[in-house]
């Protein structure tokens, strides 16, 4: 099956959807920026490409990740954590391009969430097949900060749980250009990506991106 994306001659509608108490789904929001979005996302992974990382219990991850912003996320035997360097390259992260920080900014503030300042930015290349396992975004300093996630290319269908692994999970099929976002009350909540599956789109070809903004400080 083939996703492509259509020509807009004004921007998309966005649509809100409430996920839970401080989480909600902004459909089709960065729908318009596709382009410039992914373009930045190319410059990042020329400078610090893909990679699978190894979680602590020596597992290597089947999304392949990137980083840009004044830190990275990393994850090795040593355990998850933030480093201002790519252990890849020696060097430091790739800066986030304006743009990427200002769409954050918004949908954050859209999602109820004002004073955001995304210093991280973790890119996500989910391949036919790949996965994001329920978890929790708890690795920062300061949670009292929103998580703000957008999605390119394949659709995937996103698990939002509550704040223990064994509660319910709401599922929704995430598509081009929507964004959720969570904090507050939901900011530990427990989410996930299921295996992506088999399909094409013109953007991304056989994969989905996802980049997801934290504010580390």
């Amino acid at each position: 099956m083939t996703f492509d994306l259509f020509e807009h001659l004004e921007p998309p509608e966005v649509v809100r959807e409430e996920l839970a108490p401080g989480a909600v789904v902004l459909r089709h929001f960065v729908l318009q920026h596709t382009k410039a979005i992914l373009a930045q996302v190319a410059s990042v992974v020329e400078y610090s490409p893909f990679r699978h990382m190894t979680t602590p219990g020596g597992y290597d991850m089947s999304v392949a990740m990137t980083n840009c912003g004044d830190y990275g996320w990393v994850t090795d035997r040593q355990g998850y954590r933030y480093s201002r360097k790519d252990p890849l390259t020696g060097k430091p992260w790739p800066p986030i391009a304006p743009l990427l920080s200002q769409l954050a900014i918004e949908a954050a503030e859209q999602g109820g969430f004002s004073n955001f300042q995304p210093n991280v930015c973790l890119i996500n290349r989910h391949a036919i097949g790949a996965k994001m396992s329920l978890h929790q975004d708890k690795d920062e300093k300061n949670v009292n900060y929103p998580i703000v996630s957008m999605s390119f290319g394949l659709p995937a269908v996103f698990q939002f749980g509550g704040l223990f692994r064994s509660d319910s999970v709401q599922k929704c099929v995430l598509t081009q250009g929507d964004v959720v976002v969570w904090g507050g009350v939901s900011r530990l909540a427990y989410h996930g990506i299921l295996p992506v599956k088999a399909g094409y789109h013109s953007d991304t070809q056989d994969c989905r991106i996802n980049l997801t903004f934290r504010q580390v400080d």
